[in-house]
Formats: structure tokens, sequence, C-alpha cells
């Protein structure tokens, strides 16, 4: 294999990736500033491997997905303001309730999440996208 072979991503035909690492690099991105990706490392080759990653600096030859591309039709996140919200007009809040209740609220929309996971990803490649199939582990 040479070296321009190891650094294409076209030799990819298969991700594999925990839906632990999709759900939470998706929750992070959606919670807060700081962006989380899953990264593919060359060398390149049929089956690869995307991990959770927060990059620092650019890595030309690593493949960077954002998270969103491995699920269809994700849902909002819940947001803490709309759960106390929802309480208050209920007239049940109470700061524990609030926790109970964000916290139901997001587990639920893991799980929601891992209802939506997409079956293939596009890859960058030089002349446009490159489909490949996903293998969800865990």
């Amino acid at each position: 294999m040479s070296d321009d072979d190891a650094t294409d991503p076209t030799a990819i035909t298969l991700i594999a990736v925990t839906v632990e690492d999709v759900v939470t690099a998706l929750e992070t991105n959606r919670r807060s500033d700081r962006h989380t990706v899953l990264r593919v490392t060359p060398p390149f080759s049929g089956r690869m491997r995307a991990r959770i990653h927060r990059p620092a600096a650019a890595d030309p030859s690593a493949i960077h997905l954002d998270p969103s591309a491995f699920v269809e039709d994700p849902p909002p996140y819940p947001h803490p303001d709309e759960t106390a919200d929802r309480l208050r007009e209920a007239g049940r809040y109470t700061t524990e309730r609030h926790h109970d209740r964000h916290t139901a609220a997001v587990d639920a929309w893991r799980d929601t999440i891992r209802d939506t996971l997409a079956d293939t990803v596009d890859l960058p490649a030089s002349d446009g996208s490159h489909p490949v199939d996903v293998a969800y582990l865990g």
C-alpha cells in the first residue's frame, strides 16, 4: 500500500463506532460550546474505527465527523429552563423535582438518539463525498 492509498478515505467501506460515543459527542455539542467530533485516523483501510475526540489543532490527515452525521432527524436537546417552565406552569416546581424531571428528559433524549442512528455516513473525498456503512458497537 502506498502512502497515498493510506490517506485516501475512499478506501473505507465501513466505520465502526460505539453508540455511546455518538450520543455523548452529540450531547456535548448541544450542551456547550466545546466542539466534539468522531475522528477516523489513517492509515485508512476497508474497516475503520471512529472515536470521540475534541480537536485541539488541525490534523489534515484525520477525518473529523460531526456526530450529527450519524443520526437522522435528531430531536431537540431538552433545555433545563423549559423543564422548569413546565413544572412552574403546573404549579409543581421544586429544585429536586426540576432536577429529576430534567434528568429524565435527557435520558429520554439519549434513548431517542439511539433510535435515530443512520446506516451510512458521508466521508469527505477529493471528488465530493464518499458514503460508507456504519456498524454500531455497544
